[in-house]
């Protein structure tokens, strides 16, 4: 069943993805053509921004074929860390570009233009924002569905490129329609490599926590607790503690039941128990249970807590 389910989230991390590259590719033309043809150096820049996003592309693609492997004897614990690298790598990636397309805009702010951009410019702008948050919406649905952060970091790649595309349109426009502002297509560039800068800061985020296996949020952490306490046989449970594996948890944790029953008793226990986290909707793909004898606490102790590591 879990072999079938990552098989299914594979196919769809693939196809949103193909899907993206195809129209980042066609998008990147239309705009190297136009901001070329249309002497606007911002479009030129949008449509460098759309080939990063194509880049990008290729490494999920890439990528899903390794973190989507199941475990071996050599990793037990899977290949899932291959896609937070790959998400680290998207973040940086964007980010280089944030920074090369801004200093470019900044050192050649005081050039004139020779003409101001044109409707063609104008028009690749604006069809570059209704493609691609279009493109974000579909492919956040489908990181959301297939907990990747991979994906999910290329559909902010997507909506990124989107939002940047506002600001150039608005200067082309305003460029167009009064050319002693052709200035504004520099501004609209800068602007282009902040939004890139801020989406370079929120994708970076994940991996960073993933490689450094952060633990479950206390949400989950409560949830966790919840459910296992309400589970026949347990009368206890502390010691609650995950980590971060890319999209996945692994939660580990000690159970008390009652000190009579027999090893056989106190396995199936804990079978439950792994059962119920790994049904639950919480990315959870592995649970290690400590079963331990419960012994009553003292009259005036204070209530347990769940706790986590």
């Amino acid at each position: 069943m879990e072999n079938d389910s990552s098989l299914s989230a594979l196919q769809e991390v693939n196809r949103v993805t193909v899907v993206g590259l195809v129209v980042n590719l066609v998008l990147t033309t239309l705009k190297f053509v136009a901001g070329l043809t249309g002497q606007s150096q911002a479009v030129v820049a949008d449509a460098v921004h759309s080939l990063s996003d194509s880049a990008t592309d290729i490494v999920v693609l890439v990528g899903a074929r390794f973190w989507g492997k199941p475990a071996d004897a050599d990793h037990p614990y899977g290949h899932r860390k291959v896609e937070s690298f790959a998400t680290a790598f998207i973040g940086l990636a964007l980010g280089a570009v944030g920074l090369g397309l801004g200093y470019n805009a900044i050192v050649t702010m005081h050039e004139q233009h020779r003409s101001p951009p044109s409707l063609m410019a104008l028009g690749a702008a604006v069809l570059s924002i209704v493609v691609k948050e279009w493109l974000y919406r579909w492919t956040i649905r489908a990181g959301k569905r297939t907990r990747s952060s991979a994906v999910i970091a290329n559909a902010w790649h997507h909506r990124s490129d989107a939002l940047s595309s506002i600001p150039v349109a608005v200067a082309v426009g305003t460029s167009f329609l009064l050319p002693g502002w052709s200035f504004l297509d520099h501004v609209a560039t800068v602007a282009v490599a902040l939004f890139i800068l801020q989406a370079t800061w929120t994708i970076m985020a994940t991996p960073l926590h993933d490689l450094l296996e952060r633990g479950a949020e206390e949400e989950v952490i409560r949830d966790i607790d919840t459910r296992v306490r309400s589970l026949p046989g347990v009368r206890d449970l502390h010691k609650i503690r995950s980590r971060s594996v890319s999209s996945a948890l692994f939660i580990d944790l000690h159970v008390h039941v009652d000190s009579h029953l027999n090893i056989e008793q106190g396995h199936v226990i804990a079978g439950q128990v792994k059962t119920a986290l790994l049904a639950a909707d919480l990315g959870i793909v592995d649970v290690l249970v400590h079963i331990e004898p419960y012994s009553p606490p003292p009259p005036d102790a204070a209530p347990s807590s769940p706790s986590s590591g």
